[in-house]
């Protein structure tokens, strides 16, 4: 299986947040109390992963950390029959495993609450870029994640074709209305964060209205937010913001919507409902079990 995106994605920080949240969720499920009643040490799980709809894969190597888990010091080889970025139609068995069944029903829920996590959210983005078209603004997701799955989930943005926003605080520096507040203006608040750190993160100006679009211009920022403007403002503020400054139009923006932004052309355009509103794709696991040979 060719796993390049899932494996230059997941490196350092993003491979560790991801291991801990698989912890993390084999931890809330407890000690499978009724396996281990049921089941013997001498059968074995055959296991296959299976699309119950017509969707994009995502997610799909994390099978591999889930078993690896539970069953550190025993080999589980899974096949892979697709890789993440796939289209497969209804009842496509994606992935196969065979193991215990003790590790194979604790493991069941946790893999699937991944894949069909990460191939929704794949799913919506795909559904976004398509309806930007071929303009030249790339769809970029926000930091509205769920606690403890941001690097998955924007992994799942990326998997659909759109791009990421900042994956932190510390990565882009927005001024927002409230820090712009703050400050008694963008002009000192970008003073602020230029005096404060060598070298300054890029910065990014959410503006209001043109007066503010104009003074971020001024000072050159790295990119400017253009935040729930009218069709009618966004225009006029980007006849005034030059090519060496960044654009994203932000705000509430609708589905609908997302063709006429193409048409005026900004950089970006963010949305949040990619990943908090995104619904889940229909995966399941089919279990059969035998006696070892």
């Amino acid at each position: 299986m060719n796993n390049t995106q899932f494996e230059t994605f997941f490196q350092g920080k993003a491979m560790e947040y991801l291991q801990r949240s698989i912890s993390l969720a084999l931890d809330e499920d407890g000690p499978d109390l009724t396996s281990e009643a049921v089941f013997l040490d001498t059968q074995q799980a055959h296991c296959e992963i299976v699309a119950k709809e017509a969707t994009l894969c995502a997610g799909l190597p994390i099978t591999d950390f889930v078993l690896s888990s539970l069953a550190p010091n025993t080999s589980i080889d899974v096949t892979y029959y697709n890789h993440d970025g796939d289209t497969v139609p209804e009842g496509t068995t994606v992935a196969v495993f065979v193991c215990s069944p003790k590790v194979a029903f604790k493991a069941e829920r946790v893999i699937l609450n991944f894949i069909c996590h990460l191939s929704g959210i794949a799913n919506l983005v795909k559904k976004y870029v398509d309806q930007l078209g071929d303009s030249r603004t790339t769809l970029l997701d926000t930091r509205k994640t769920l606690p403890g799955l941001r690097y998955p989930e924007k992994y799942a943005v990326r998997i659909g074709g759109a791009k990421n926003h900042r994956i932190d605080l510390a990565e882009m520096l927005m001024l927002k209305d409230n820090h712009i507040d703050q400050a008694g203006g963008i002009t000192p608040a970008v003073t602020a964060l230029r005096q404060t750190y060598s070298p300054c993160p890029p910065i990014e100006v959410e503006c209001r209205d043109q007066n503010e679009v104009l003074e971020a211009v001024s000072q050159n920022v790295d990119r400017i937010m253009l935040d729930n403007m009218t069709t009618e403002m966004l225009t006029q503020a980007l006849s005034v913001i030059p090519d060496t400054i960044e654009t994203e139009v932000s705000g509430g923006v609708d589905f609908s919507q997302l063709a006429s932004i193409g048409t005026i052309g900004p950089d970006y355009v963010s949305v949040g409902r990619l990943t908090h509103s995104a619904p889940a794709a229909d995966f399941s696991m089919r279990v059969r079990i035998k006696e070892q040979v």
